[in-house]
């Protein structure tokens, strides 16, 4: 069976953005693309001070580490204020800004390649290509350092640390050296849209297509795209120097080109769906990274303000969760500290650990319960974290449900119906 199949989309996509916002029931809604889940103190102040003075008071997290700010009073103003944040870097193309990048970006002990800085790379090349605006707002790109955990998310372009390149994730035997991954992944977006039929039915995504990712490969191959002039490909920014750290480990070299060759022979292993969690993560240069869990995927504008008053780059994760890298061992214990004090789980047997929920009410008007009230009820009676993720949902359509297995409680107009899937 095909990996992609005819979607029989009859209409455009209608993602909301920053400009084009959605008409929830609780008013206009605004999603803000933060390329790899990158966001910056001082941004994470502009979106604090949207949240509280123009929308609700709440910045949701979304599954592809991207904001919504809800019930905004001014979008117009928003919009304003997110563009001088350097949060609109392209109006025409804002909607298709979707990437995700490995939070640790090369720092973990599986890491292999600086993902962060190749998701920087990759937005600007993006913006740079007119034609690219035209991408559907569900069209998603992934970049994976080595440690398969945005691998297994089904992107429609993927870019592997080992070299792999993945459509829809599908493993297509494509290889490609690290220094030419951005140059291709925009070739795969430009040969999705060579794909689309002006008098078919429309397709957001490369799965949408019949055979979709092997007639992308077969465009991409017919290109040589392993021959593209260097000259030409956008230039990836370096990494920032780290702080030198005592005794720090030998971090592991780029994969080489052999490897990356070698890499061809076998496809990449399955991946299983990874879980929020929280705690501290060694890194390889000895300082630690800190993950807190968001409950419910919901900041506060006075949560969102205390990360900011941490004065550090925040990594927004699909999971839902934020990571601050980079932490000595005493930083790491102040910012934990700080995490707590603002109602941010920093314990992986937290029971918010696993536990999310749809919009509901009176957010969504689809909805047949407030889930989110219904869920920290329910959250405030266990003592860790569940051992099956729990995902709460509004009606039928189960709006963002996680991959693998869930237990699941959907409303009803009789109560909540349980399901394990």
């Amino acid at each position: 069976m095909p990996v992609g199949e005819s979607s029989g989309r009859t209409r455009p996509d209608a993602c909301p953005g920053a400009l084009q916002v959605h008409e929830a029931a609780d008013g206009p809604l605004a999603r803000v693309r933060l390329p790899g889940g990158a966001v910056s103190a001082a941004q994470l102040r502009v979106l604090a001070g949207c949240a509280a003075e123009l929308g609700t008071g709440v910045i949701e997290l979304t599954s592809r580490a991207n904001v919504q700010v809800r019930g905004l009073r001014a979008p117009e103003v928003f919009a304003g204020r997110i563009a001088a944040a350097g949060l609109l870097p392209s109006p025409a193309h804002e909607r298709v800004r979707n990437i995700l990048a490995s939070p640790l970006g090369g720092r973990g002990p599986d890491g292999l390649l600086d993902v962060l800085a190749m998701a920087d790379a990759l937005d600007r090349a993006l913006c740079a290509r007119p034609r690219l605006a035209a991408l559907p707002g569900r069209f998603l790109f992934a970049l994976d350092d080595g440690t398969r955990d945005v691998a297994g998310l089904g992107a429609d372009v993927t870019y592997v640390a080992t070299g792999r390149l993945l459509l829809a994730g599908a493993d297509t035997g494509l290889t490609v050296a690290p220094d030419a991954a951005v140059p291709l992944m925009i070739d795969a977006a430009e040969a999705f849209l060579d794909e689309l039929s002006p008098d078919g039915p429309r397709a957001w995504r490369i799965r949408d297509l019949p055979d979709g990712p092997a007639r992308i490969a077969t465009r991409l191959r017919a290109g040589e795209p392993s021959l593209i002039d260097a000259a030409n490909a956008p230039d990836a920014p370096e990494a920032p120097d780290a702080p030198e750290a005592p005794e720090a480990p030998e971090a592991p070299e780029t994969p080489a080109a052999a490897n990356i060759a070698a890499a061809a022979d076998a496809p990449p292993a399955p991946v299983s769906a990874r879980r929020p969690s929280a705690g501290r993560i060694a890194q390889r240069d000895g300082r630690v990274a800190i993950e807190a869990l968001v409950p419910l995927g919901r900041l506060t504008s006075g949560q969102a303000g205390a990360l900011a008053d941490l004065g550090r780059p925040v990594r927004l994760t699909p999971w839902r969760t934020v990571v601050l890298p980079d932490l000595s061992p005493g930083e790491a214990d102040r910012t934990e500290r700080a995490l707590a004090a603002a109602g941010l789980a920093t314990d992986p047997d937290s029971p918010w650990a696993g536990v999310t929920a749809c919009t509901g009410r009176p957010g969504c008007a689809k909805a047949l319960a407030d889930v989110r009230a219904d869920a920290r009820q329910w959250v405030r009676s266990l003592g860790r974290a569940p051992a099956t993720p729990v995902h709460w949902a509004g009606c039928e359509r189960r709006c963002g449900l996680p991959r693998g297995p869930v237990r699941q409680l959907i409303a009803t107009i009789n109560g909540y119906e349980e399901r394990q899937e």
